[in-house]
């Protein structure tokens, strides 16, 4: 598995993988900008990882993998955890940034005239911990929508894509755009920390179980494509 992780590290991943990890929690530094839309990008990650310039389908990366002598069902576990590394790396940027965004957001609220123009929509600074609980979730939500329909034929990479980030999209804008506003539901917009930490942990268990669920189902896909 750590010779497979490698592989997936050094040769699957196109640079620019790394340039759009790195760069794209910059956005939670632009005032009220709304937080969760950020997430969004890594997603646009992943036809660069499956597809690539010069990598990926271009270079047969699958067939040449399925003919290492590793275990198909290891192929796609090096590679759902390569995806799940970029989600880890982009959420931990984007927490490493949060003090200085909050900073940021103060300042230009404080020094507006009008400091409603300012307010984020929907989920806040004040529920960011809530708002990474969702994140993970929905990236649980979108790793079962694209790796089942990829491995089926190990080609679907347009589909796969388009299903996924429109699937991200919808439950983003809902869960933390619309949800908020519904009556009831204006609690997340100021939950107390100790509640979005247990939040937050139950969305990390419950992300580690649908992956689990996700690598079972594209790993029998994978096993019965004929290369």
């Amino acid at each position: 598995m750590k010779a497979l992780l490698f592989k997936e590290l050094r040769l699957a991943m196109h640079p620019i993988c790394y340039v759009f990890v790195a760069l794209f929690p910059l956005m939670i530094l632009i005032p009220s900008y709304p937080i969760g839309i950020g997430f969004i990008y890594v997603l646009t990650c992943y036809p660069i990882l499956f597809l690539g310039a010069n990598k990926g389908q271009q270079s047969n990366d699958l067939l040449y993998s399925v003919l290492l002598p590793v275990r198909k069902k290891d192929i796609v576990l090096a590679r759902i955890l390569t995806v799940v590394l970029m989600q880890t790396a982009f959420i931990l940027l984007s927490s490493a940034l949060y003090p200085l965004s909050r900073m940021i957001n103060t300042l230009v609220v404080q020094s507006a005239e009008n400091p409603a123009e300012f307010k984020i929509p929907g989920l806040g600074l004040d529920s960011y911990v809530l708002l990474l609980a969702i994140a993970i979730i929905g990236y649980a939500l979108a790793d079962l929508i694209f790796f089942p329909i990829y491995y089926k034929k190990g080609k679907s990479i347009v589909m796969s894509t388009l299903f996924t980030i429109l699937g991200f999209v919808a439950y983003i804008c809902i869960v933390t755009i619309a949800l908020p506003f519904v009556p009831g539901f204006e609690i997340m917009n100021n939950m107390h920390i100790g509640i979005q930490f247990a939040v937050l942990s139950g969305a990390i268990l419950f992300s580690f179980l649908l992956h689990f669920v996700v690598y079972k189902i594209a790993s029998k896909r994978l096993e019965k494509v004929d290369f």
